[in-house]
């Protein structure tokens, strides 16, 4: 399932145009990924919980020549998959 098939989930619930639909749905991602860029949490009951976490900075290696690279320190996107989630997955 993509984002073209959640529209078209939504469009059959909603009843109203594809258009509506298609702006319901890029509204919950843009909230989503606004607010977990600004450092918040954003927790959807029965599906878990969206945060970001720092990731510090690391030495790796270079698969090729084995030279040692200093990976710099960043924040990444984490999910957390609720019980319930989990459960059905089962």
């Amino acid at each position: 399932m993509n984002k073209a098939d959640i529209i078209e989930n939504v469009h059959g619930v909603l009843g109203s145009t594809k258009a509506d639909a298609e702006r319901a749905v890029e509204t919950v991602i843009d909230s989503i990924i606004k607010e977990v860029s600004k450092g918040g949490e954003v927790s959807i009951a029965g599906l878990g919980i969206f945060v970001a976490k720092a990731r510090p900075a690391r030495t790796g290696r270079n698969p090729r020549t084995g030279e040692a690279v200093k990976i710099a320190a960043t924040r990444v996107p984490k999910f957390r998959a609720a019980k319930g989630f989990k459960d059905a997955v089962k």
